[in-house]
């Protein structure tokens, strides 16, 4: 399988800088950027042309709502897992909506984070 590129995008540094490192350890998955808010999230799109964006939802400047319709409005070939702490319907359904092709619990396990990469991305190069 194709090496899949990813965009880190969370208001906290520990967080981009820990999913960068765990991104690392699988030699399918390549981080390509990093930011702190939606806005960055876009310029990093442009820039890198990643196949996955991991997003958190609340953040300062643009929230990952936000951005992710941006980001499926103007990179339709790149998708977005949502990462969230909290366990709420409405954030899920609006993300969704938005055009997010899943939303994850930032407390899930980190192969639970791989295994939805790789399938979402997989998913999106077979119907393309």
């Amino acid at each position: 399988m194709a090496t899949i590129r990813v965009i880190i995008v969370d208001d906290q540094d520990v967080v981009r800088r820990g999913l960068t490192l765990f991104l690392q350890a699988f030699d399918n998955l390549m981080p390509v950027g990093e930011a702190s808010n939606g806005a960055e999230a876009l310029r990093r799109c442009v820039e890198t042309q990643a196949d996955i964006v991991l997003m958190d939802m609340m953040m300062p400047v643009m929230d990952g709502i936000t951005a992710t319709g941006l980001i499926r409005q103007q990179f339709p070939h790149t998708q977005v897992i949502a990462l969230t702490s909290y366990h709420d319907e409405a954030t899920h359904q609006a993300v969704m909506r938005a055009g997010a092709a899943a939303c994850l619990l930032k407390n899930g396990s980190i192969d639970e984070l791989a295994h939805a990469i790789t399938v979402i991305a997989s998913a999106h190069v077979a119907s393309h």
